[in-house]
């Protein structure tokens, strides 16, 4: 295929994978809040993300087990095994999830993806059924003759 041919005029340097380390970074520190959010909410504090001002400064408070960190009016918040129990779900499903996701994108855009793969439509026009009847004369000339039918 043409494709694979192709230059990239922007060559690949740094900016993309500090990117993705960036974007990875904030998707666990997210992951974290939201397990935290998520460990109030089941003991009743209810759902309360934090401010956008103490996504960073709440964290020490947070891994000394105080879930009431960096968010202000809580009152019964999480002890602290729900607090880490909640907090150690949601990051392994972040990870999990973050993982695939660029497991997904390497596939597609990676370095060692598939490049010059027939679309399904191609695959059909040249090795579909309509085709091979078409060609069975070539294809089996012992069992279907000039005319495409069984001999007996």
């Amino acid at each position: 295929m043409q494709r694979s041919r192709r230059t990239d005029p922007y060559p690949w340097t740094w900016e993309r994978p500090v990117g993705v380390m960036v974007a990875y970074f904030l998707g666990i520190l997210y992951g974290f809040h939201t397990g935290r959010a998520l460990a109030n909410c089941i003991a009743g504090a209810g759902w309360s993300f934090t401010p956008d001002a103490n996504l960073f400064t709440s964290i020490p408070g947070v891994l000394h087990g105080n879930a009431a960190a960096g968010i202000s009016g809580l009152h019964h918040a999480a002890g602290r095994l729900l607090l880490w129990s909640c907090i150690v779900l949601v990051e392994l499903l972040m990870v999990g999830g973050l993982s695939f996701a660029l497991k997904m994108a390497f596939d597609r855009w990676g370095p060692n993806r598939v490049q010059g793969m027939a679309s399904r439509n191609e695959a059909e026009a040249l090795l579909g059924r309509t085709r091979l009847r078409k060609v069975s004369g070539v294809v089996r000339p012992d069992l279907y003759g000039k005319k495409g039918r069984i001999r007996g």
